[in-house]
């Protein structure tokens, strides 16, 4: 069974994953690889941090892995806040703050369509691929709903009424951008 490092401590994450993959990978989390230090991500894409973090596995662990990285993009304001969505209103990273700044720069415009997008950075022996996820949506002006993090509760995703935060964990991971990189990933792995 070869072993493949997923860029990321969270366990839940990890077995969604190892689901899918079945017995042809064992997944490592970075805590099992002894990876504690923060992973650099100072690109301005997504493509570029995913790149990033994932050669820095590769390089300091030698270990084949994957990394990814996520970023709201919202039409109206030129793809913002993409890459600096986690920090799109300071290093504080609070999603209150990230939310409530969001909406304010989207105030009287009229175009409130935006998309949720994920890059996952594969190396493999050496070899880089990319896999890109994305899910349309728009952008509502009062929070809904409690489950998720970050922008979910202002996004409802295309074909739906209901904002990421109102869906269960499992409703949001069958349609998510995250989940649709993933498939891509997977599809390659086997």
């Amino acid at each position: 069974m070869k072993k493949l490092c997923f860029a990321t401590n969270n366990a839940h994450k990890v077995e969604e994953v190892q689901a899918i993959l079945g017995q042809n990978f064992e997944l490592l989390t970075l805590s099992q690889i002894g990876c504690s230090e923060e992973l650099p991500e100072t690109g301005n894409t997504l493509e570029a941090n995913s790149l990033q973090k994932a050669q820095y596995l590769y390089k300091h662990y030698q270990v084949d892995c994957f990394a990814d990285d996520s970023g709201l993009e919202v039409t109206a304001l030129g793809g913002e806040p993409g890459v600096f969505s986690a920090r799109y209103a300071g290093e504080q990273r609070s999603h209150a703050d990230n939310i409530s700044l969001l909406l304010k720069n989207l105030a009287g415009k009229e175009d409130r369509s935006a998309q949720f997008r994920t890059v996952i950075t594969l190396i493999l022996g050496g070899e880089v691929t990319q896999f890109e996820g994305i899910i349309k949506g728009t952008i509502i002006d009062e929070l809904k709903g409690n489950e998720g993090f970050g922008y979910d509760p202002i996004f409802v995703p295309e074909g739906f009424d209901l904002t990421f935060a109102e869906m269960s964990i499992d409703e949001k991971g069958k349609i998510s951008h995250r989940a649709r990189a993933v498939e891509k990933l997977i599809t390659f792995l086997k």
